[in-house]
């Protein structure tokens, strides 16, 4: 038996293009570098005012309370849609859309949809995007390091040679040799 996974935390925003670059790279190395990566969907107009994604924000809120087996492709669909295909993702067709096309039955994706206004979600949505703000989040996405009874926060998309070394692990660039072969 291996090592136990270390925990990071990937604090984003689908309307922050560095968000997804980030949580690409985290995704495709989290069996590599074993860790347990905990997604957390934030407000990014929490932390710079006026952004314009809380509907969004809110439905993956909602999602990775009900459903976080699919909060990780969710969260790429709606990155695919406002950042490839230039999409509105503030509109509630367009989050179902997302969610259809990421595997949700369109049952499922409105009964979620229908919770985006509830007190539970807005405030889970506030508890996760204060959290950021503690660990010092000026914008996202910024991804937290537990390590050894430490706390590391890294902000940016950027910084993932510095995590790497903060792991004790190989940086191998964007897409490692391992998911290479899978594409």
């Amino acid at each position: 038996m291996g090592p136990l996974p270390r925990t990071l935390e990937l604090f984003y925003d689908v309307l922050s293009p560095y968000s997804w670059l980030g949580f690409e790279v985290l995704c495709r190395y989290k069996k590599l570098w074993n860790i347990n990566l905990q997604l957390r969907p934030s407000l990014i107009a929490g932390i710079m005012k006026d952004s314009g994604s809380l509907s969004a924000m809110r439905f993956l809120t909602a999602v990775n309370l009900e459903r976080p087996e699919m909060l990780e492709k969710v969260s790429r669909e709606l990155w695919m849609r406002v950042w490839s295909r230039d999409e509105d993702i503030s509109e509630p067709k367009s989050i179902l859309a997302a969610a259809e096309k990421a595997g949700m039955s369109t049952e499922q994706a409105q009964g979620l949809l229908e919770k985006i206004s509830t007190p539970k979600v807005k405030n889970e949505l506030k508890e996760t995007t204060n959290a950021a703000c503690k660990y010092g989040a000026f914008g996202l996405p910024i991804t937290v390091a537990h390590l050894d009874g430490q706390t590391h926060m890294l902000f940016g998309s950027d910084r993932m040679e510095l995590l790497a070394h903060l792991l004790g692990e190989k940086w191998m660039g964007p897409v490692p040799p391992a998911i290479n072969a899978k594409i």
